[in-house]
């Protein structure tokens, strides 16, 4: 009987000390979560930017690669020995320099011997025109008609053979002229095909490859539903282009859009399209893939905000306002464009409103504010954000520029809702179709 007694009393011990651990442990749990999640009184701390006036450049970006305008395969034109060679490789060399020397010799022996023709036919139709001149003092009783008539043909036939002569001349010294190799364009050489020394035919691969880097050409794509601005815009000015390296960071080089490709690529449903660089500091090479964008357009003095302002509910986008009570305010507003780091305002909010970019998670409308400084101001000369082309239009009537479409009022009663389903923090940013971390609205 002790045995039972010990036995459940050992029992009831061991579960009066695994329900406490519970309690302690779970309950513990539960009370902290509690505490971390109880909702502290008082201003709710937020960082805000002023929204600007702005003009905001609007960009299209594409990938191309850098062409030279010119690239020419510097060929012989006629057999021999290459005797030597005037250039070293990866030298600019300009139009007409030498390049290299061909064996001469058998070609001055043809010139010199079309130049000895011409010679002997020449005192030939001396000698034939002084006959005739004898044929003509002579009475027709003297001598017969027939006969001066065949005379002068025969002069003819000698001028005509003098002339032949001078065409062989020249055929002779164009010949011995391609003997000595020069340069059919301005440009850098590239390695060299050949030595000296080797025998060279008119059909071989060639002596070198000289490209023209300067200026330089750059073939880039973009979708074909910008055709129709890209041709409205270059209608009226020249559109500025510029080459970017692969991570869009740095501008290579600024150009100007040359060429639109007369047909679409109905395989991809891209139009092709070139710009000359003057590549001044040889930032673009021939082959080179770079990111391209063209400048298609200007949006004068428009509203810009953060893009970390906007939230996005089920009703649409939205904008937390502080006003001079330090109180926040649900703005509704019109998107037109946006990047990662700014958008583009038509309505619902004014140069210098004071919007929201940080602390989202507590606030509602009405909502008493604690507003610290923003980390980055926004600039009011040199903004950045991004913009679809096909929404814009040209700098003189922007009032014509398509939005999105707006979304129902926000109520005060539903705002703590959008904001709980339109993301939290940051919000949820809308990304435009194009690369975002240039400059300027892209697409």
């Amino acid at each position: 009987m002790k045995k039972f007694f010990k036995s459940m009393f050992a029992i009831l011990v061991i579960a009066g000390i695994t329900a406490a651990a519970l309690y302690y442990t779970k309950g513990g749990d539960q009370a902290q979560r509690a505490r971390r999640w109880a909702r502290p009184e008082g201003a709710v701390p937020v960082v805000a930017s002023e929204a600007k006036l702005a003009n905001v450049p609007v960009w299209l970006e594409g990938v191309g690669s850098a062409k030279a305008r010119n690239l020419v395969t510097v060929r012989p034109q006629v057999d021999g020995k290459i005797l030597s060679i005037h250039f070293k490789e990866g030298q600019d060399v300009k139009e007409g320099d030498l390049l290299a020397k061909i064996d001469p010799v058998t070609y001055k022996a043809q010139l010199d011997q079309a130049i000895a023709k011409k010679a002997l036919d020449e005192s030939q139709l001396a000698n034939a025109r002084r006959d005739l001149e004898r044929y003509n003092q002579l009475s027709s009783n003297v001598i017969a008609a027939k006969t001066v008539d065949t005379q002068r043909a025969l002069v003819a036939q000698l001028e005509a053979q003098i002339k032949q002569d001078d065409a062989a001349i020249e055929n002779a010294r164009a010949i011995l002229n391609y003997a000595t190799v020069v340069a059919p364009i301005s440009g850098r050489t590239g390695m060299r095909l050949i030595d000296v020394g080797n025998l060279v035919r008119a059909s071989d691969a060639g002596i070198v490859v000289i490209t023209e880097v300067q200026p330089i050409s750059v073939v880039f794509t973009l979708p074909q539903q910008e055709l129709p601005a890209i041709n409205r815009a270059i209608a009226k000015r020249a559109l500025k282009v510029e080459a970017l390296e692969t991570d869009s960071k740095n501008v290579l080089d600024t150009g100007e859009l040359q060429v639109i490709d007369n047909q679409v690529d109905q395989q991809t449903g891209t139009i092709r399209l070139k710009a000359d660089f003057p590549n001044k500091d040889l930032q673009l090479w021939p082959g080179q893939f770079v990111n391209v964008r063209l400048l298609l357009d200007t949006l004068e003095q428009v509203v810009v905000v953060p893009t970390s302002a906007v939230q996005r509910g089920p009703e649409g986008a939205f904008v937390y306002v502080i006003d001079a009570e330090n109180k926040a305010r649900v703005r509704k507003v019109a998107i037109s464009q946006q990047d990662e780091r700014l958008a583009v305002v038509t309505a619902g909010v004014a140069a210098a409103d004071r919007v929201v970019t940080t602390g989202f998670a507590r606030l509602k409308e009405g909502a008493e504010v604690s507003v610290g400084e923003p980390p980055n101001a926004v600039p009011a000369d040199n903004p950045a954000p991004q913009a679809s082309a096909s929404d814009t239009a040209p700098p003189s009537d922007t009032s014509s520029i398509k939005t999105l479409a707006p979304p129902p009022a926000v109520s005060p009663a539903n705002a703590r809702e959008h904001n709980g389903k339109g993301g939290r923090g940051e919000g949820r940013r809308r990304k435009e179709t194009g690369s975002s971390g240039a400059p300027g609205m892209t697409r």
